[in-house]
């Protein structure tokens, strides 16, 4: 589980790195680490489903396997949603150059406190699993509120440049669409603090607004 968790956490730093560079190469790079995250996947779900036949868990240990396998998924997810936020930056490489335009220049600042963030919460997600840190899976709840504002603003900002600039609109669907990615990748990030949650007391907290 850790490796495969670990495996996703390359794969969401190289797709940020393939963003903030528009590099092709880096997210070509995504694109084919993501067979290898879906074979992880299957294995994690075949050894859990093992365990929950043959051993009968009960108690702790049957809240451990099912935060596992739910964790897996929401691995698994994150690890596709990388790849559709590589695959945008190659989009966006492929579309027409417009003279006297630099792609850098029209990404919006607020990316990079998304960037940030959403890294961190990724990270600090298999820190809270190792180390049955349940604070810090709450702080990861929290986090989610700051990778959401950033996605509003950069939505914000397109829309401005929409109107100011129209010759940049072919490539700012795109732009949105990487924020989106990047938002739902903080999304199930949050998902698996929930259940990191569960796993360690036993509550459950994805409808708890007092996180």
């Amino acid at each position: 589980m850790i490796f495969l968790g670990t495996v996703v956490e390359e794969s969401v730093t190289t797709c940020i790195k393939a963003v903030r560079t528009l590099d092709n190469e880096l997210a070509a790079q995504v694109l084919d680490g993501d067979t290898k995250i879906n074979d992880l996947e299957v294995d994690v779900e075949e050894l859990c489903l093992k365990i929950l036949a043959l051993h009968q868990p009960v108690a702790s240990d049957l809240r451990f396997v099912i935060t596992v396998l739910k964790m897996n998924t929401d691995f698994e997810r994150i690890g596709d949603l990388a790849c559709k936020v590589a695959d945008k930056v190659i989009l966006v490489n492929g579309t027409k150059k417009i003279t006297g335009s630099s792609l850098h220049t029209i990404m919006p600042h607020r990316f990079d406190e998304m960037f940030g963030a959403t890294q961190a919460m990724f990270s600090s997600c298999l820190d809270a699993f190792v180390r049955e840190d349940s604070d810090l899976a709450h702080k990861i709840c929290i986090m989610d509120d700051v990778v959401d504002q950033a996605k509003r603003a950069i939505r914000l900002e397109l829309e401005e440049i929409s109107r100011n600039k129209p010759e940049l609109q072919p490539y700012l669907p795109m732009i949105l669409s990487i924020a989106r990615g990047l938002e739902r990748i903080g999304d199930h990030s949050a998902h698996i603090a929930e259940d990191i949650i569960y796993m360690l007391q036993g509550r459950i907290v994805r409808h708890d607004k007092e996180l």
